[in-house]
This record gives structure tokens, C-alpha cells and sequence, in this order.
């Protein structure tokens, strides 16, 4: 599996592909899943989906992620860290690279960041309105959370608490958009989302293996870092087991339905990585392909608990427009 050249200068003539870029698009996909998933929750309820609320959740949602991965990239340079990667995996740690590159400056990463998530709040506040107002306690968390998972005081991730706020805002993006369709909190959303957030989790917790050198320069005292690579590589097991176990009870319990099961399939690429991460903890230059497979083990549930829940409810009018 090939591994891209990071960006330079001259690859984004046109701003707006400049800008865009500088998200990390290709991780908003665990995003656009958990979204997903959250309107899965809705549908196994027995709710149709409002078409408006839904998309604007969606494109919001995204907006979201969007800002907290260029926030990421400016307090890592800004405590030194993505400038001290010398064993970094391209495009999947590291950063986006563009304000070691050259091609953004760290100011305008910061602004720009910082816009990104200031411009969720006008689409909370109508999705609020539309729905109920404990929306507004999802939105704020979650928020919170983007921007407190690398800001300080809180930096979550250099306290070893990075993995707890994965968890807890991709979980978070399954409750809230199931709330926009449900106008309530309910248990569904957790009983659907809290494996996957548990393996977004996952894929923050490898990728932390080849950024050990630069995180102990930068201060920042992740799970690995506290453990050392060698023993920290069972807490990627222990993060698996508890994913499939959660999807396993709620099977049991009767709160998904049996077919919720085939999504323990990708539980194989997640064994896949655990056996690549055994042998190359230490060894950061050979964990792409366990990192890919992690991504792809995560994608992967999602998408099958998404089909399994539309399958189950074929008899709803799906759409309307609020």
C-alpha cells in the first residue's frame, strides 16, 4: 500500500482547493459515518428522516470535524510537535503538513480553524430550534470537546485523556444527530454509535505509535508515551474487545436487532493490525498498513450497522422534507 507525498507549495493554485485541503478531507469520513449511523438510530425507531435538518446535520457535522483537525495542526506546530516528526506516516500522522510545508501559515491556520467551528453555532442554533432544546447540551459538548482535545488548558490528548474524548465526541455526533430526527434523547443512539466511536478511538490510538519521538519532545504525554510502544500496543486490543463487546450485548439484550452481528466482521482487519502492531510498535516506518486497516475496520462497521438498520425498517416513508 503506497503511501502519498506530503503537500508542497505549488500543488494548490486555487485557494479554495488550498483551504479545503488543509482539512484533512479524507478523515472526515469517519464523520460522514457517524452521521450516518445517527440517522440509522432514527430509522431503526421508526422515524423518517427530515430531509433539511438532515442535511444541514450532515454539513455541519463536517464543518465541525473540519475545524478541529485545523485546530490540531495549529497547537501541534504551535508546542513544536508536528515540527519534530521525523518518523511521521504521511498523510496519517503528523498533520496536514501545510504549515511545515510552507503552504499556510500558522496564524492563518489558527483563524482559520478557529472560523470553522464558530460557524457551527448558527446551524446548532436553527437545528435546536427545529428539534428540542437539549440539542444545545450535545452541541456544546461537542465543541467543547474539538477544541479542548488539543487547546490549552485542557489538551486532552497530551493528558493521555484523548482517547475518552474521541470516544465521547463521535459518540456524541450519533446522539445529536439522532436527536435533530427524534426531538429527544434516547438510548438507541449510544446502543448504535459507542462501538464505532470506540474504534475511532482506535485509529487516534495506533496512529500515536509513530509520533512517540515528537510527542515526548513536545511535552505531550499520550497513552503511549506515558506506557512506552511496547506495552501500550495492548491497549489497541483491549479498545477492539470492547467495540465488539459492546455490539454483542446490545445484540443480546435485543436492543439492535441479530443481523447488527454481521458487523462484527471487521473485527478480521482489526486482528489484522493487532498483529502488525505486536510485531512493529517499535518499529513506526512498518504500521501503515495496521493503520489502514484500522481506518478501514472502522468505516467498515459503520457502514454494515447503517445497511443492517435500513433493511430492518423497509416499511418507513424514509423522507420528508422537515
Amino acid at each position: 500500500m503506497s503511501v502519498p507525498a506530503e503537500p508542497n507549495a505549488t500543488q494548490f493554485s486555487h485557494p479554495v482547493v488550498r483551504l479545503f485541503a488543509a482539512t484533512r478531507p479524507a478523515f472526515l469520513s469517519v464523520t460522514l459515518m457517524a452521521v450516518l449511523l445517527g440517522f440509522a438510530s432514527a430509522v431503526l425507531s421508526g422515524y423518517g428522516l427530515a430531509m433539511i435538518p438532515a442535511t444541514l446535520t450532515l454539513v455541519f457535522a463536517l464543518v465541525a470535524h473540519a475545524g478541529a483537525n485545523v485546530l490540531n495542526d495549529y497547537y501541534d506546530a504551535k508546542n513544536g510537535c508536528d515540527f519534530a516528526e521525523s518518523e511521521r506516516i504521511f498523510p496519517y500522522t503528523g498533520g496536514s503538513r501545510f504549515i511545515q510545508n510552507g503552504i499556510l501559515s500558522q496564524r492563518f491556520i489558527g483563524c482559520f480553524g478557529a472560523i470553522l467551528l464558530l460557524c457551527v453555532i448558527p446551524a446548532g442554533l436553527w437545528l435546536a430550534w427545529h428539534s428540542a432544546s437539549g440539542l444545545l447540551l450535545i452541541g456544546m459538548a461537542g465543541l467543547f470537546i474539538g477544541w479542548a482535545y488539543s487547546a490549552p488548558p485542557f489538551q486532552l490528548q497530551a493528558r493521555g485523556l484523548g482517547e475518552f474524548g474521541i470516544t465521547a465526541g463521535w459518540l456524541l455526533v450519533v446522539v445529536g444527530t439522532d436527536f435533530v430526527q427524534r426531538h429527544s434523547f434516547s438510548w438507541m443512539p449510544v446502543a448504535v454509535g459507542l462501538g464505532f466511536a470506540l474504534l475511532v478511538a482506535n485509529v487516534l490510538f495506533i496512529n500515536q505509535f509513530p509520533d512517540v519521538r515528537a510527542d515526548k519532545i513536545a511535552h505531550k504525554r499520550t497513552v503511549v508515551v506515558r506506557l512506552g510502544a511496547t506495552r501500550a500496543r495492548w491497549g489497541y486490543l483491549i479498545i477492539t474487545v470492547l467495540c465488539y463487546f459492546w455490539l454483542g450485548a446490545m445484540v443480546g439484550l435485543k436492543v439492535l436487532p441479530t443481523l447488527a452481528l454481521l458487523a462484527l466482521i471487521p473485527m478480521v482487519l482489526n486482528l489484522m493490525a493487532f498483529r502488525d502492531l505486536m510485531h512493529y510498535a517499535t518499529q513506526p516506518a512498518q504500521l501503515s498498513r495496521a493503520i489502514q486497516l484500522t481506518i478501514a475496520s472502522t468505516l467498515a462497521h459503520g457502514l454494515i450497522l447503517t445497511l443492517v438498520s435500513y433493511s430492518t425498517q423497509r416499511h418507513l416513508k424514509w423522507f420528508e422534507w422537515f
